[in-house]
């Protein structure tokens, strides 16, 4: 039972983060910011905020600096939002799966015009 309120309320993380990242942050720093996936820790405490970023390594770490100064306005209006004895910690990482699909689709890409 308690895997299942975990994955929900992992869900309604991903889904409110997105848009307060979107429509409330003003920080020039923060690019194109798409929210891949939240991971919660089973006592809620903690939540692992997977992000992806469109542009260079520059760009991202500007994105996570300015992520990581907005981190206490996020988790205030994630509490406002969503209904938690407490809010759990947010700790940003980048997910480089998007660009490692794209990586072996432009290799296979390369491997089916050589034949």
């Amino acid at each position: 039972m308690a895997k299942i309120r975990v994955g929900r309320v992992g869900e309604q993380l991903k889904k409110e983060l997105s848009q307060l990242i979107q429509s409330e942050l003003k920080d020039p720093r923060i690019g194109f910011v798409t929210v891949t996936g939240v991971e919660v820790t089973n006592d809620l405490s903690q939540a692992t905020v997977y992000l992806s970023v469109l542009g260079d390594d520059e760009q991202k770490s500007n994105t996570l600096k300015a992520l990581a100064k907005a981190n206490g306005f996020l988790r205030s209006e994630l509490g406002k939002r969503i209904r938690l004895r407490h809010t759990p910690v947010l700790i940003f990482k980048f997910d480089s799966s998007i660009e490692y699909g794209s990586r072996i689709e432009k290799i296979l890409g390369e491997i089916q015009d050589g034949e």
